[in-house]
């Protein structure tokens, strides 16, 4: 099967998939397209990339039609000329999106708590592991309205600092590393890949995690209103291809890591093979059962309505939202469940090869 080249993939670009990239046995019925979002070379990402080189796309009846962002904001921006229909973001931009434009989250893409984190250059990184105190009053560069804001102002938190103790700058990623690795900024609020390339390119160091401080990031799986109603069935198809893209990653790891490095590489990131498998190693997915279970409301709130409402709440509190909605507008399992009450695509989800 001839592989797919995702160096083109970048702002404000659509790739479509054609019917060529899958088995000629799948020519036979007609597919029905679907226009999948997200963020080139991140974790959450490989299912796609996965399923595409597989051909489950096809295997359920669909052929998707990429578009690729710089970040969640822009991409939830993009949902109003409905340029996609399903995809996976970032849970602050998800919830961005769910106030702007109605997005709806139907689960969890993976825990990434361990994956934003509060990177500084190694030249300050003894004195500030040492007392993250002396952080007040220096500048933090980050991207706003991010998972990575989100872990930074809640590891000031846990230095007991406010977000006015500091200076916050916004910038994208690439510009933070730019800015960090030239020494024009110690202190930035970075996800992986990204933390990792500082790590081995520029010697900065993870001074506090999300994870550290306590807090859970969720990375969001997410679809328009709209499409969600008019195609709930496709909706659930999309739902069992990413499923099937990680249980088939987690059987198989090394495989997955080398497809995880092309990836990777295509979309403009190149990082050691140990760094793929810390992405393995300390980012927890979700399968078909595990997405049931933390969005079971039988006894009430979900683990997950929890996870989302601390992060509404700091939402609230940097002024990007004006009040904390509940939970039960945004975040459904209905469409899981679809999945799990219908045995072909239930199969399929938990399918490991």
């Amino acid at each position: 099967m001839p592989s797919i080249s995702w160096k083109a993939m970048t702002c404000g670009v659509v790739v479509a998939i054609s019917g060529g990239l899958f088995p000629l046995g799948s020519q036979a019925k007609p597919l029905t397209e679907i226009k999948v979002s997200y963020q080139p070379a991140v974790y959450w990402a490989l299912p796609f990339y996965i399923a595409t080189q597989k051909g489950w796309w096809a295997e359920l009846g669909l052929k998707p039609k990429f578009s690729v962002f710089p970040a969640g904001v822009p991409q939830m921006a993009a949902s109003a000329s409905k340029s996609w229909d399903v995809g996976s973001t970032g849970s602050v931009p998800a919830l961005l999106g769910f106030q702007r434009f109605g997005i709806l989250l139907m689960g969890m893409s993976n825990d990434e708590s361990a994956a934003n984190d509060l990177m500084v250059g190694k030249d300050k990184a003894a004195q500030y592991r040492k007392d993250p105190q002396a952080i007040k009053g220096q500048s933090i560069v980050l991207t706003a309205n991010s998972t990575g804001d989100y872990a930074v102002q809640s590891c000031l938190k846990k230095f007991g600092l406010k977000k006015t103790d500091v200076a916050i700058k916004s910038m994208g990623q690439s510009e933070i590393m730019s800015a960090m690795s030239s020494g024009n900024a110690t202190l930035g609020g970075l996800w992986a890949p990204n933390t990792y390339t500082m790590e081995e390119k520029a010697g900065a160091q993870v001074l506090c995690s999300g994870k550290d401080a306590g807090v859970v990031i969720p990375g969001a799986l997410v679809v328009r209103a709209e499409y969600a109603k008019e195609h709930p069935e496709n909706v659930a198809k999309f739902l069992a291809i990413y499923e099937r893209g990680w249980k088939w990653a987690n059987a198989h790891r090394q495989e997955a890591v080398a497809m995880m490095k092309k990836f990777y590489d295509e979309g403009g990131v190149n990082i050691s093979d140990s760094a793929m498998n810390k992405e393995f190693d300390t980012r927890p997915t979700f399968d078909l059962s595990e997405q049931l279970k933390v969005m079971d409301r039988s006894k009430g709130q979900s683990e997950a309505d929890g996870w989302f409402t601390k992060i509404a709440e700091f939402m609230r509190g940097s002024g990007s939202i004006q009040s904390t909605p509940n939970p039960k507008d945004y975040l459904t399992d209905q469409f899981f469940k679809k999945v799990e009450s219908n045995p072909t695509l239930s199969a399929f989800a938990n399918n490991a090869n």
